[in-house]
Order: structure tokens, then C-alpha cells, then sequence
């Protein structure tokens, strides 16, 4: 009797693990390194793959749902708030936002709140309503609520320049094959990338998978950048001397006699 009960127990085991791993996800990045050169003024880069099913899958009612998350180097910002004092504008209070994303895109097949319910994209961080972005408030640190004027603030201006975007720009060309767009503007920053590419049906996550990609600057571009980041003095002190050689020159060239 306890035999059976113990072939029983492994067959349900096994019946459940095979159900879970019915779909599998796969998605590859057209461009696994981005060079950024002088000439540089965005570019995009495409993400496919397909859902890849087993002969254990069922027919999804609803068909299938991807949500893209892409996560640029973690910096830390500040947001700063204006106001009119005597006829001028002046800072009057500031947030720093700790450890956020430098770059941010959510690309999906339709919009989250109709893919996942409210807890589900809560939990899973779905969109940049749900996304973490912990500020420094006082000597504490944490995330505040969606409508805070300083959230708000910094995921506006982070949207304007292109750095935040929030898309229903994920499309299947077939029942299993599906692609999207990954837009990175002129003055993205360097750094590694990670792609998050998740799989749903049902209101419900299924699979899962990662890929990355870098985003470099190459030639005389990074010869400066790698001059600012390792040699900080020298590299101000050239500069500095530059401008006023560059001033003198021209006081030269362009004086009157």
C-alpha cells in the first residue's frame, strides 16, 4: 500500500513539474555590443524569439502575453524642485534618488494592467508605476508612493529625454514567434544592460528568461571618457588649460589693431 501511495506521489510530482515547464522562452538581442563614436545619435536594437512548447502544453485561452524590462547601470540622481523667490528661480528642495536605473524600458504586447492584475505587477515590478526608485528622505531610504510630486518629477524628465519609456511595442509575428524594438537615444548611457524578457497566459507568469547587452564608447571618445573616470585632477587641469589657450588663440587671431 505505501508503495503505491509512493508511485502515486512521483507521478503527480512528475505530471506537475512537466506541466510548469510546458512553455519555454527564448530571446536573443540583434546587437550584443553598442559603440558609441563621435558620429553616434541612437540607434535600436531588436529582441526576438519564440515560445518553445512541449507536448505536455495545453491550448492558452487568451493566447500568450510578453512583458520586456530593460534595465540600464544603476546611478544615483537628483531631482531638485524651483520655485519664483523675488522674481527669481531658485532650488528650494531637493530628492536624491539612490541606485536607479540609468535607463529603463518596459515593452509589452498589451498594456500591463491588462496583462497581470494589480499584486502580479506589484510583485513582479511590471512597469514603471511598480518600479523601484528609493529616495533618500532625511537618514532614511525607501520608495514613496506613485503620486509623489518628486517621483513624478524624475520619471517625467527621465521620459522626455528618452531614458524611461513604457510601450506596447512587443508584437508575435505567429502564435510563437514574437519581436520588439529597444530604442536607445543619442546620450544613453555606458555600461551593461540586462534584459528581462517574461512570458504570460492567463493573467499568469509561465517562463522566464535573461539576456544583456553593453553599451560602450570606442575611439577618441573613450580615450577622454576612460582620461575623466581615472584621472580626474590631470584631466581638469587639461581642460582647464585647453580653454584658456583656446581663449588666447582667439584673442590673437580676432584682436584689432
Amino acid at each position: 500500500m505505501r508503495t503505491r501511495v509512493l508511485f502515486a506521489a512521483v507521478g503527480i510530482l512528475l505530471a506537475s513539474r512537466g506541466s510548469a515547464d510546458a512553455e519555454r522562452l527564448v530571446a536573443s538581442v540583434s546587437n550584443y555590443r553598442v559603440l558609441i563614436t563621435s558620429s553616434f545619435n541612437g540607434i535600436e536594437l531588436v529582441l526576438f524569439g519564440s515560445v518553445e512548447r512541449d507536448g505536455t502544453s495545453v491550448p492558452r485561452r487568451s493566447g500568450y502575453d510578453i512583458v520586456v524590462t530593460v534595465t540600464g547601470p544603476r546611478e544615483t540622481e537628483v531631482t531638485r524642485r524651483k520655485e519664483r523667490v523675488a522674481g527669481i528661480w531658485v532650488n528650494v528642495e531637493q530628492r536624491t534618488f539612490v541606485d536607479v536605473p540609468s535607463y529603463l524600458a518596459v515593452l509589452s504586447t498589451k498594456p500591463i494592467d491588462t496583462i497581470a492584475g494589480p499584486e502580479v505587477a506589484r510583485r513582479l515590478r511590471l512597469g514603471l508605476a511598480d518600479t523601484l526608485l528609493p529616495q533618500q528622505i532625511g537618514p532614511d531610504l525607501a520608495d514613496v508612493v506613485r503620486d509623489d510630486p518628486f517621483r513624478t518629477a524624475f520619471l517625467r524628465l527621465k521620459t522626455r529625454r528618452g531614458l524611461y519609456m513604457e510601450q506596447t511595442a512587443v508584437t508575435f509575428l505567429t502564435p510563437t514567434l514574437y519581436r520588439t524594438t529597444i530604442s536607445l537615444p543619442a546620450e544613453v548611457p555606458i555600461g551593461d544592460y540586462d534584459v528581462d524578457v517574461k512570458l504570460f497566459a492567463d493573467n499568469t507568469m509561465i517562463a522566464r528568461t535573461q539576456e544583456a547587452f553593453e553599451v560602450t564608447k570606442v575611439g577618441f571618445e573613450q580615450f577622454v571618457a576612460g582620461a575623466a573616470r581615472d584621472y580626474g585632477l590631470l584631466y581638469g587641469l587639461a581642460t582647464a588649460m585647453m580653454a584658456l589657450m583656446t581663449g588666447w588663440i582667439a584673442s590673437i587671431v580676432f584682436r584689432r589693431d
